[in-house]
């Protein structure tokens, strides 16, 4: 990755430097927090389509957000209808593939999730 970087920069007439950071937070989902969370998301997906993963050691950005305040980190159920999850393609990969009719369900619970954990605020 730097001689990329580098000699990519250098072809340019610039410099790089490069910086990896071999520390990644732990993805933690915050107990109270998923708690409140999950009536929100059986409301708006349907009880039947709202379970608790077992744990995971994904690793993901928003592990950062984390750091700072509580968080919940939640899949979306996106592998299209007859595909075995288990062996569709993972989210990283070139050969990614969603069923698009599962987006509006992220967005319906994603807004409600947001009001509703606002309309508790006040």
């Amino acid at each position: 990755i730097r001689r990329t970087a580098e000699s990519i920069a250098q072809s340019a007439g610039a410099t790089a430097q490069v910086t990896i950071d071999t520390t990644t937070a732990v993805t933690y989902n915050d107990p109270t927090l998923t708690e409140k969370i999950v009536p929100t998301l059986r409301e708006v997906a349907g009880a039947s389509h709202v379970s608790l993963a077992p744990l995971i050691t994904a690793a993901e950005d928003f592990s950062r957000y984390q750091q700072r305040i509580p968080g919940v980190f939640f899949f979306l159920g996106i592998v299209p209808p007859g595909t075995d999850p288990a062996t569709a393609a993972p989210n990283h990969s070139p050969r990614f593939y969603i069923d698009e009719a599962a987006l509006p369900v992220g967005v319906r619970a994603l807004a409600h999730l947001a009001v509703d954990y606002l309309s508790r605020r006040q």
